[in-house]
């Protein structure tokens, strides 16, 4: 199966590969090729049109003086004109006779001979210099002309043809087509190998990354992947990494969060079975004696009942289901029947319950008051069961310009520094001994958010811990 999947893997890789370097060489491959044959097209362009002019100025030079010869003297001086041309070694001069016939030739061998040529045809139809490119008809070589008539008086008496073979320029142009298009067969080369390297940067940690992810997603929590990159792939990695130590994390906390529940249901249980079992059995005769049974049976029962319904609080957070149901209502109230309840339980334990009014006869907020009632509650509770070994407990009540602000705090030994970002998460139980499902601050949390509200934890100057909510005042 493992092997499977990694087949799997090398082929998902070398398609992303093959297909990262086909769209970018194919992209660089289509600008090469235009870039070649447009540099081609330029050039060609340049030496055929340089040519050109320079035939058409030899032509009609040669044209223009012979204008002011006779037909006889034309003839005559054009014999000695072609046997001295000086640069024969690279053109041909031909006069040309009114019916398309050569005259004379520099070369010798054309004389007497029809080219037939559409600059012949073009001087003498049109009477204007005509220039003209393509494939001798006798010899087949591309050549390029220009034919300029000669004009005595009106009349057309011939034509000078100047003719040069284009093999030359045809060879450079394709050396230099060839040599740029070397160049840009290197430079995509160079394209080629370098998207290899870079596609393989990115390629092979996206395979050790998808592997690392598989393997936390089969239960391997904690691993981590080796950062080699500054980049978005060495943030990705980091990513990788975070999650699967938050992963772990979570699931050691859910481990020990589950093994805590169990121990704390089951010392309430054992207590009320053990007690139960004890008065049932008939062994506890005196009347003082059962009560007392009966007491740790309720007290332990009421405890159970309260982790029950942490535990049905959390689960209503976690898929959705949590929900308030808004009113107006007077906070100050509300927490005053809250401490009230808890004075009596706190005074029988030997803990002092002091609460500290505000000037306002009421604090108007649009809240849930059995969800902001079940805050006051558990976080008095909390204050008795960690920081009751300091016997006293202060709650007090004010308002600023925008809020309400309630403060509970105790004078027990406090939060270690450390443990304070925590201590609202749920699960968390940090150092404390104290018995607890770890998720009561988180559920409180909850409730005053969804209030808009804000809860504080630290501890306070002289020692303890305090909690600080606010809320914001209703109108």
């Amino acid at each position: 199966m493992a092997a499977k999947q990694n087949k799997q893997d090398s082929a998902r890789v070398r398609g992303i590969r093959q297909r990262w370097i086909a769209n970018s060489v194919s992209v660089v491959l289509f600008m090469v090729v235009l870039a070649v044959v447009a540099f081609s097209l330029a050039m060609a362009s340049y030496y055929y049109d340089a040519m050109e002019e320079g035939l058409k100025a030899r032509a009609g030079s040669a044209a223009s003086f012979f204008r002011n010869y006779t037909e006889s003297e034309y003839r005559r001086t054009a014999k000695n004109y072609v046997d001295n041309f000086g640069e024969k070694s690279k053109l041909e001069l031909q006069f040309i006779e009114p019916d398309g016939s050569i005259l004379y030739s520099s070369y010798g061998l054309t004389a007497g001979s029809r080219p037939g040529t559409a600059d012949i045809e073009g001087a003498f139809e049109n009477a204007v210099m005509t220039p003209w490119r393509g494939r001798d008809p006798s010899t087949d070589e591309r050549i390029m002309a220009a034919t300029a008539p000669v004009i005595y008086r009106g009349n057309l008496v011939g034509a000078v043809r100047v003719v040069t073979s284009m093999q030359e320029v045809d060879r450079q142009l394709l050396l230099a087509s060839g040599t740029v298009a070397l160049i840009g067969i290197i430079l995509l080369a160079m394209l080629y190998i370098s998207n290899l390297f870079f596609v393989r940067s990115i390629i092979e940690p996206l395979a050790g990354i998808t592997q690392t992810t598989r393997r936390i997603a089969d239960g391997s929590y904690g691993i981590q992947l080796e950062k080699t990159y500054d980049d978005e792939i060495g943030e990705l990695t980091d990513a990788i990494n975070d999650m699967s130590l938050k992963i772990r994390q979570a699931e050691k906390v859910q481990t020990e969060f589950i093994s805590s529940v169990s121990h704390e249901l089951r010392t309430p249980l054992t207590a009320i079975n053990g007690w139960a079992e004890t008065i049932m059995n008939g062994e506890l005769q005196e009347p003082e004696d059962v009560k007392k049974g009966m007491s740790i049976i309720v007290s332990e029962a009421r405890r159970l009942t309260n982790m029950v319904e942490e535990l049905l609080e959390f689960s209503r957070i976690s898929d959705g289901r949590f929900t308030l149901a808004v009113e107006a209502l007077d906070l100050k109230a509300e927490l005053e029947d809250a401490v009230y309840t808890y004075r009596e339980f706190f005074r029988r334990d030997g803990i002092a319950l002091n609460y500290y009014d505000c000037p306002e006869d009421m604090l108007p907020v649009i809240g849930d008051p059995e969800r902001l009632r079940q805050v006051f509650c558990n976080l008095l509770d909390n204050a008795a069961k960690h920081g009751g070994a300091g016997k006293r407990i202060d709650v007090t009540i004010r308002q600023d310009e925008t809020d309400a602000i309630i403060a509970i705090r105790d004078y027990g030994p406090g939060v270690p520094e450390d443990e304070l970002p925590f201590i609202k998460n749920k699960f968390y139980k940090g150092s404390s001994k104290a018995r607890g499902s770890g998720i009561g601050l988180a559920v409180c949390e909850e409730i005053i958010s969804r209030h808009e509200g804000e809860l504080l934890l630290d501890n306070a100057p002289e020692g303890g811990c305090r909690v600080t909510i606010r809320l914001p005042i209703g109108t």
